[in-house]
C-alpha cells in the first residue's frame, strides 16, 4: 500500500518535471533559432546566452529523476556484475541510500541558497532576472531525484525482506 502511493507520487512528480523540462527545452530551441535568424540581419537577441544557461540548468535538473527511474545514467558495473546476487543487491541498496542522502542535502542547500537570493534580491547581469526561481527549480529536480532513490531503496528492502520469509 505504501509502495503504491509512493509510486504514484513519484510518477506524478516525474511527469510534471519532464513536462516542465520539455517546455523549457522547446523555449530554448525557439530562442536559439530566433537568435540565429536575427543575427543574420542585425544584432543578436540580448541575453540569449544568459537564458540558455538558466534553461540548461532547468532542463538538466528536471530530467535527473526520469533518467534515474529508467536507469539511463552511465553505470560502470564491471566489478559489481561479478558479485553474487545478494552482494550486488547490497551494493545497489548502499548506493541508493548514499545518493538519497546526498541529493536530500543538495536539495536542502539549494533551497537555502534560493532563500538567500530572495532576501538579497540578486539578479542576473544582462537581463536583470531574479535568480531564485531557477534555484528553486533545480532544488525541486534534485528533491524528486532523492525521492526516486528513497523509493528504490524501500523497494529493495521490502523485496529483500519478503525473500527471507
Amino acid at each position: 500500500m505504501l509502495m503504491g502511493q509512493l509510486d504514484r507520487l513519484e510518477r506524478f512528480l516525474i511527469s510534471v518535471a519532464v513536462f516542465c523540462g520539455g517546455v523549457t527545452l522547446v523555449g530554448m530551441i525557439v530562442l536559439t533559432s530566433a537568435n540565429i535568424l536575427v543575427r543574420t540581419v542585425g544584432d543578436p537577441i540580448r541575453g540569449t546566452f544568459e537564458l540558455m544557461g538558466y534553461g540548461g540548468a532547468i532542463v538538466t535538473a528536471l530530467a535527473l529523476a526520469y533518467t534515474q527511474k529508467r536507469r539511463g545514467h552511465i553505470a560502470v558495473d564491471v566489478l559489481i556484475n561479478r558479485f553474487p546476487p545478494r552482494l550486488k543487491k547490497a551494493f545497489n541498496s548502499f548506493n541508493d541510500a548514499a545518493c538519497a542522502v546526498f541529493f536530500t542535502i543538495l536539495t536542502w542547500q539549494l533551497i537555502r541558497k534560493a532563500h538567500g537570493f530572495v532576501q538579497t534580491g540578486e539578479v542576473s547581469e544582462t537581463l536583470r532576472i531574479v535568480f531564485y526561481p531557477f534555484t528553486y527549480t533545480v532544488a525541486a529536480g534534485c528533491g524528486i531525484l532523492a525521492l526516486v532513490f528513497v523509493s528504490s531503496l524501500i523497494r529493495d528492502l521490502l523485496t529483500d525482506a519478503s525473500m527471507t520469509r
